[in-house]
């Protein structure tokens, strides 16, 4: 008997909804994945790699790749901590105008996810979201 694999089933469905931001981000240059690293710096002004990939939830060395890449680009600088050994990330003069840009069309994109699966199951996100 077919049992389909929950673990496909999501990961297809991120797969999905990142392609829709990444759509909509495209017109700046970055795609969801690089704008979650630059909106969560430029929240809480610089943040070590160690914390922001607990916030993001990557571990610290994927987190080093990806902030690399941005930081190739402008984006962000990356400077060492009070701690010698820890990189600290803040946003670049360029990452925030980026992050300005690409803000009205997150939301877009946020406004279309939510219209698509209507308020019931994107509380039922949120839900799954907080048990994992």
């Amino acid at each position: 008997m077919y049992s389909p694999c929950h673990c496909t089933r999501l990961r297809t469905a991120t797969r999905k909804v990142a392609a829709l931001y990444d759509v909509a981000l495209e017109p700046v240059g970055i795609n969801i994945a690089q704008f979650a690293l630059l909106r969560t710096v430029a929240r809480n002004g610089s943040l070590s790699l160690t914390e922001l990939g607990r916030q993001l939830g990557l571990d610290r060395s994927t987190m080093g790749r990806n902030v690399r890449v941005v930081e190739r680009e402008g984006l962000v600088a990356i400077g060492k901590g009070k701690d010698q050994r820890e990189a600290v990330v803040t946003v670049t003069e360029r990452g925030q105008a980026v992050v300005r840009k690409a803000e009205p069309l997150w939301e877009k994109s946020q406004a279309e996810l939510t219209q698509r699966l209507g308020p019931e199951r994107m509380q039922l996100l949120d839900e799954l979201w907080r048990l994992l």
